[in-house]
């Protein structure tokens, strides 16, 4: 069939992305690639209300956290335990360039939407699988969600203050790095296909990506068998490192390139000529005592005017430290228009806000701002679009209860 395209045609103009996900994981994986311009369909259950799709809050009856993350795609409701349901998702993945999914590993082959079952329909399907601990290893059937993936991918285990328990990463940094992971290994594989003319499998487990994260902390500890730590916002090799008080807030600091001049900036030259401060693997060493003198220093003045003293030399890293809502308002983000109002589903007046797609690209940019579907909303349209079905074949169907 003719693929439909969208007015504006990001750089994944014609790509079709048969979507199976839920939760985050999932949805954000495939939400870099709607951004991008591929047509995701969005598989739901016809029977879902509207808040069963997604977390609250909920704002005019919708889910925030299914808008936040399903924003772009098309929305199809089909039901995979009937024998029409599942003909009808096999049929769509015969003419799907991706299928993602984000079950528990055995999940599509008990609705007969396995890898195998797809591509032998579909020999060029890229056939993508984003799980807790991925499709074989001892803990492969277990549940898993992003807290266990950062508690066993290592990451938990540097988080939080030395002497302290280990915390969780205050964003969903186990589902979400592994979705882009995945979205990676898509393109990678479409672009791979290009010259064989064969998909593949993909297989990403949100516990394997959280280990790829801690790459140095590996290394390090293959280097020297000491196991790398918690030390709060302070890094293992540089002093300072991290934020301070100021007198109405916070900054960073980090990446000291000149340490008298920093001291000289700050009214510090004592710190200067410290001879136990005079190096940066003596900084480290001293590290609790280093802190205790700059915080009495920072904690004198505000952060912006610690921000006109510190910027215009250009000898360390320097921030304040934004709040969630201080991002609305940031000169920085601002110029670049990262924060975005998406309209609402189903007609509904107003729109909530969201972040743009980092990805920049000069020519064929990342699609923005087109909303959320709503449920079954697009299932008409990607039937006769895919598949070419007529009306009545659909209605049909729908009178069967096998799709909404």
């Amino acid at each position: 069939m003719e693929r439909e395209l969208d007015g504006s045609a990001g750089p994944l103009c014609g790509v079709r992305v048969l979507d199976f996900t839920w939760a985050l994981a999932g949805p954000f994986a495939t939400l870099q690639l709607a951004d991008l311009g591929a047509e995701v369909v969005k598989v739901e259950h016809p029977g879902l209300t509207e808040q069963q799709r997604g977390f609250g809050p909920y704002y005019s009856g919708i889910s925030t956290f299914f808008f936040a993350v399903n924003r772009a795609k098309k929305a199809i409701a089909i039901d995979l335990a009937t024998a029409d349901g599942k003909d009808l998702a096999l049929n769509l993945a015969r003419e799907a360039d991706v299928v993602v999914n984000n079950f528990r590993p055995g999940t599509m082959e008990r609705l007969g939407l396995s890898y195998a079952s797809i591509s032998s329909v579909n020999p060029r399907v890229i056939y993508a699988q984003i799980s807790a601990f991925g499709q074989s290893g001892p803990y492969r059937d277990l549940p898993g969600v992003d807290a266990v993936a950062q508690a066993l991918g290592g990451t938990m285990s540097l988080n939080g203050y030395a002497g302290g328990p280990p915390l969780r990463i205050g964003v969903s940094v186990g589902d979400t790095v592994a979705s882009l992971y995945l979205a990676v290994a898509v393109l990678a594989a479409l672009h791979e296909r290009q010259s064989t003319g064969l998909g593949q499998a993909v297989d990403v487990a949100l516990t394997d990506a959280q280990l790829a994260l801690v790459d140095n902390e590996v290394v390090r500890f293959g280097a020297t068998g000491e196991v790398p730590t918690r030390q709060g916002s302070r890094h293992a090799l540089m002093a300072p490192y991290g934020p301070f008080a100021t007198c109405d807030g916070h900054i960073v600091v980090a990446n000291v390139k000149d340490w008298p001049l920093f001291c000289g900036l700050i009214g510090r030259d004592d710190l200067a000529l410290d001879e136990s401060f005079s190096s940066n693997p003596r900084r480290v060493a001293a590290v609790d005592a280093l802190e205790a003198e700059l915080s009495r220093t920072f904690s004198q003045r505000t952060t912006a005017e610690w921000l006109g003293v510190l910027q215009p030399a250009n000898i360390c890293a320097v921030s304040r430290v934004n709040t969630i809502g201080d991002l609305f308002t940031d000169p920085q983000f601002c110029s670049r228009n990262m924060i975005m109002d998406v309209p609402l589903p189903y007609g509904l007046p107003g729109s909530l806000p969201l972040p743009r797609s980092p990805m920049q690209l000069s020519r064929t940019p990342a699609l923005a701002g087109r909303r959320m579907p709503g449920h079954g909303e697009h299932t008409d349209r990607v039937l006769i679009s895919w598949l070419g079905m007529s009306q009545a074949g659909i209605d049909r169907l729908r009178a069967a209860g096998a799709v909404k």
